[in-house]
């Protein structure tokens, strides 16, 4: 059995929702919760942009085309999403990285990012 890992946030406090339209979560709840089996990481909640999804397609992860079998609709700029970890950081480095609510980003995301990181993009 999966067992998640505590929800709290990057900033030490309880994880808020991310999005539940579209759902997102590697458990399709609502949250940036994580465990173990969660290789990828999505811990990171961002409010998607034009420039990103473009970034993320351009790289090999096609994330605005529906896939319908996957109950998938296909995201679109101001959608928030739970982002892969390394794949925000590989945004950042290109210069391409959307928002940031850190409120709803797992506090297992800084294992691979600095709260300064992710601070930089930090919606208000």
């Amino acid at each position: 059995m999966v067992e998640p890992m505590p929800s709290l946030n990057v900033l030490g406090g309880p994880l808020e929702p991310c999005s539940t339209a579209p759902l997102t979560g590697f458990f399709r709840d609502g949250h940036c919760n994580t465990c173990v089996e969660d290789r990828g990481s999505h811990t990171v909640c961002v409010v998607m942009t034009a420039e990103f999804l473009a970034f993320s397609k351009y790289v090999g992860n096609d994330l605005t085309t529906p896939r319908p079998e996957l109950r998938f609709a296909g995201l679109k700029p101001g959608d928030s999403w739970c982002l892969c970890a390394v794949r925000f950081a590989q945004a950042h480095d290109e210069g391409c990285a959307p928002r940031v609510r850190l409120a709803a980003t797992h506090a297992r995301a800084l294992e691979v990012l600095p709260l300064s990181v992710l601070s930089t993009y930090a919606l208000g």
